[in-house]
């Protein structure tokens, strides 16, 4: 009888422990990148291991806040690329791109390919890895010319959400 205790207890631990994970990971990494990983892991196991390899290898990256100096020159970039919008919008989106790239770049983060960008990005910026997704494609759209003004409209706007998010974080308090 103790041992079929033992044995239930232990059956429910494993599974009490298996749906904290996995609520631990869909929120840290939004509802969209969790359910993503799981697509294209082919399982739950599988994408919530991949999820936990991703956090660690961001986490040994070493990424940091900007300097003020940086943060300054990139918002200022930033302005450039959106005023040149208006008389450009294909090459604004490019230059946004590469702009996020070099934001990236300088926070610490690889600038490899994109989906590997993405999966970074994913591990401090889950709520606005979706419109990242969606504004690198309209790039890639838009060198093919297959996006339209309203659609380069709108990946401006996403760029511009994870451009802010990556330039408004707080610096790093200088240890003493």
């Amino acid at each position: 009888m103790a041992a079929a205790l033992i044995l239930v207890a232990g059956i429910v631990a494993f599974f009490w422990r298996r749906k904290r994970r996995t609520e631990r990971l869909r929120t840290q990494f939004g509802g969209a990148e969790y359910a993503r990983a799981v697509q294209k892991g082919g399982s739950r196991r599988h994408a919530e291991a991949g999820l936990e390899e991703r956090s660690q290898r961001v986490e040994a990256l070493h990424v940091r806040p900007l300097t003020a100096g940086d943060r300054e020159r990139f918002v200022e970039s930033w302005r450039g690329v959106q005023a040149r919008f208006v008389d450009g919008p294909a090459g604004a989106v490019s230059e946004a791109d590469k702009l996020l790239g070099d934001v990236m770049s300088t926070r610490g983060y690889p600038v490899s390919d994109f989906e590997q960008r993405a999966a970074d990005i994913s591990v401090h910026h889950p709520l606005v890895l979706e419109n990242y997704r969606s504004a690198h494609e309209t790039a890639l759209r838009q060198m093919r010319g297959q996006a339209s003004t309203e659609d380069l409209r709108q990946a401006m706007v996403h760029y511009r959400t994870l451009f802010e998010e990556l330039v408004n974080e707080p610096e790093m308090p200088v240890a003493s």
